[in-house]
C-alpha cells in the first residue's frame, strides 16, 4: 500500500536525507509545524518503512578509498538458484558497495570501491572471477566522480511504497 506524502512529509524527508541529525524541533521549525505533530509525522513515516534508517556517509577519499568500479557480471548458467547464490556471494564482500540485477545482456551490475587499483585487481583475480558462479566480467573504472548523491527526487509529489 503507498505511503501518501502531503508537502509537509515531502518537506521533511527532504531535510532528513540532506541532514538526518537535525531534531524535531529543528525539523518542525523549518517546515512550519509544531513539535509533536512533526514527531508524530516522521514516526508514522518509519513505521511505513518509508524512512529505512538514518546513518553516516563517510568522505570515501578521506579514508583512502580512490578507486570506484563498476563490473557487469554475466553467470554462468541462469535460473533462480544461480542468481540467489551469486547475490549471496555478493553480499559477503565489503566492496561490492551495490549490486543490481539487469535488463538486457548483463546479469548484474556491481559498484565496487577499493583502495587502489591493485587491491581491486586481486580482489577480481581472487573473488569475482575465481566464482565458479562468473562466466563473464568486464570493469569500468570510475575516473571522475561528478555527481554523487544518496538524495532522492522529491520534488513532485510522489507516492512512496511501503
Amino acid at each position: 500500500m503507498p505511503v501518501e506524502l502531503d508537502k509537509y512529509d515531502r518537506a521533511i524527508v527532504k531535510l532528513i536525507q540532506a541532514d538526518a541529525t537535525l531534531s524535531t524541533a529543528a525539523i518542525a521549525e523549518r517546515v512550519n509545524l509544531s513539535q509533536s505533530p512533526c514527531w508524530r509525522r516522521i514516526n508514522r513515516l518509519e513505521q511505513s518503512g518509508l524512512i529505512k534508517g538514518r546513518v553516516a556517509l563517510l568522505d570515501r577519499n578521506a579514508l583512502g578509498l580512490d578507486v570506484v568500479v563498476f563490473a557487469t557480471v554475466n553467470l554462468t548458467a541462469s535460473g533462480s538458484q544461480n542468481m540467489l547464490a551469486f547475490e549471496e556471494e555478493a553480499a559477503g564482500h565489503e566492496e561490492i558497495v551495490e549490486c543490481y540485477t539487469m535488463a538486457g545482456i548483463w546479469d548484474y551490475l556491481l559498484k565496487i570501491v577499493t583502495s587502489d587499483i591493485r587491491h581491486y585487481e586481486d580482489f577480481v583475480r581472487n573473488t569475482l572471477a575465481a566464482s565458479p558462479l562468473v562466466r563473464e566480467l568486464h570493469s569500468h573504472i570510475a575516473v571522475t566522480e561528478v555527481r554523487y548523491s544518496t538524495e532522492l527526487p522529491l520534488g513532485k509529489p510522489l507516492a512512496a511504497r511501503s
